[in-house]
């Protein structure tokens, strides 16, 4: 379970202060499915990196799995993010010189991780129906392909909690229902998914919405039932 504790995030000081968010609370449970929705500026994604921690708060808690972690030093978060958090960005962050496969092996390489590394990467690309693909390059492929090539690198850590920030924001709308229906079937094999949009179509496929306005929670929607995780 993840919980937000009353977190705020500003930026600069004095008249200059900016907040990003403002005395934000919510809980999600282990396998939920929540898009977290509103304006442009609303703190959206801001919230995202403060539960990713690439960004520290300025007040408040953030508990993963009975853990505080808002606290922790870089190096221990990044402990976490190999085992518990996986991020995927609207940007997709691959290394052009790369191939697929190459770009899926990287965080196992980071962890220096190495026994069965290519069969595990190759299962990721084949999960997200890359598998005829693992050879090319990014500029090789669509945009809606390089996006499962960074889900695929998302999940080679079996990661539980995946973050995803505007995943559909750079393709179009037929390749961005593609990856909705990844996320969902991720989703029923149990991984826990909080994803930033700024579409409501795309925020209706989740099961939970939270609207953020002015760095504040202004709605929680259940969209449908939660089922148990096994």
């Amino acid at each position: 379970m993840l919980e937000i504790k009353g977190v705020s995030k500003f930026y600069g000081e004095g008249e200059s202060r900016v907040v990003a968010l403002n005395n934000v609370s919510t809980k999600v449970d282990d396998g939920d499915f929540v898009a977290i929705t509103g304006p442009s500026g609303s703190g959206k994604s801001t919230l995202l990196n403060v539960i990713g921690g690439l960004e520290r708060i300025s007040g408040g808690e953030v508990v993963l799995d009975g853990m505080r972690i808002d606290n922790l030093s870089e190096n221990d978060f990044v402990d976490i993010r190999r085992k518990k958090i996986a991020y995927i960005f609207q940007q997709y962050h691959l290394i052009p010189s790369l191939t697929a496969l190459e770009n899926v092996l990287l965080p196992l390489t980071f962890c220096g991780s190495c026994n069965g590394d290519e069969k595990k990467a190759i299962q990721a690309l084949q999960k997200v129906g890359l598998g005829g693909r693992i050879k090319h390059k990014p500029s090789q492929l669509s945009g809606g392909e390089q996006q499962r090539v960074a889900i695929a690198r998302a999940l080679i850590n079996d990661c539980s909690l995946i973050l995803a920030d505007e995943p559909t924001g750079n393709i179009d709308q037929k390749a961005g229902g593609e990856i909705l229906s990844l996320f969902e079937q991720l989703n029923r094999e149990g991984h826990t998914i909080i994803m930033v949009t700024h579409s409501p179509d795309m925020a209706r496929r989740a099961k939970r919405i939270v609207a953020l306005r002015d760095g504040e929670i202004v709605e929680e929607v259940e969209l449908r039932e939660k089922q148990p995780v096994c």
